[in-house]
């Protein structure tokens, strides 16, 4: 699979999780410990318009925070912008070079797309276990996603960005080990 096609197949995963939600479940706690349901979509909401610029090497600010997921069709305006972010995210141009993320700095477009892909595997993970879901990714978007992730964690850690590691066995499945590095218990 082409790095082209890696958000997508993320976000195929995360439209599936996001069509099981339902309203009661809303306010069920998730993994990520700061949001429940409804403040983790509204962060996905909130982001994927500036992860859609990136792809498009565009700066676009982050929108006004919002409480999106109480409005009857927030499941169809989530869905249209990853989708939106999927297609930016889907040529070779939009690896290459560098992009923004929210700001007027530029950054290699290849970290941001990691960054990106990223972001959809782990809270994609944290929604399904709010909704008692079980997702499923491709190898190689794990892959990539653990590639990305090893030399950065700590930094990530530094920012506040993940939790303290959480330890998992070496021979754990790929995506175990993702979220022990984030913080999350698998």
């Amino acid at each position: 699979m082409s790095r082209e096609q890696l958000i997508s197949r993320a976000v195929a995963t995360t439209l599936e999780v996001v069509d099981g939600i339902t309203p009661d479940q809303l306010g069920a706690p998730t993994p990520c410990t700061e949001f429940d349901v409804r403040a983790l979509v509204n962060h996905l909401m909130h982001w994927a318009p500036v992860l859609e610029g990136s792809g498009r090497k565009e700066q676009v600010a982050p929108p006004a925070e919002s409480d999106n997921a109480t409005t009857d069709d927030w499941a169809a305006e989530l869905t249209a912008q990853l989708r939106a972010t999927a297609a930016a995210w889907s040529t070779p141009e939009s690896w290459e070079g560098a992009t923004y993320m929210g700001g007027p700095n530029t950054m290699p477009a290849e970290v941001v797309g990691g960054i990106t892909l990223g972001e959809l595997v782990v809270h994609t993970w944290d929604l399904a276990q709010a909704t008692g879901q079980t997702p499923t990714w491709d190898d190689e978007v794990l892959e990539h996603v653990h590639r990305r992730l090893v030399p950065t964690v700590e930094m990530g850690r530094g920012m506040g960005i993940y939790g303290p590691e959480v330890p998992v066995p070496d021979d754990a499945p790929l995506l175990h080990r993702i979220l022990g590095l984030t913080g999350r218990k698998p």
